[in-house]
């Protein structure tokens, strides 16, 4: 029985704490778009190879040109 003293308030503290994160999460926009992230990932309208930097017609590097025209080291 006196375990019960302290079992009851612990748990009406765990609950008021998960009561607080869940509308803490709700006004912080949390839930605000539920299917975005989800579509996003299948229709992704970004080309992978210009993240990475590779010319699509050419297929070489983009920065190939760049190293090309930069002065060489002086000795």
């Amino acid at each position: 029985m006196p375990a019960l003293y302290l079992l009851i308030p612990i748990a009406l503290l765990i609950v008021a704490v998960c009561i607080f994160i869940f509308f803490w999460a709700v006004n912080s926009g949390q839930y605000d778009d539920l299917d975005g992230p989800a579509h996003s990932i299948l229709f992704d309208d970004q080309d992978p190879n210009h993240l990475a930097g590779v010319d699509q017609a050419s297929g070489h590097d983009e920065n190939e040109n760049t190293r090309d025209k930069q002065e060489p080291p002086r000795a």
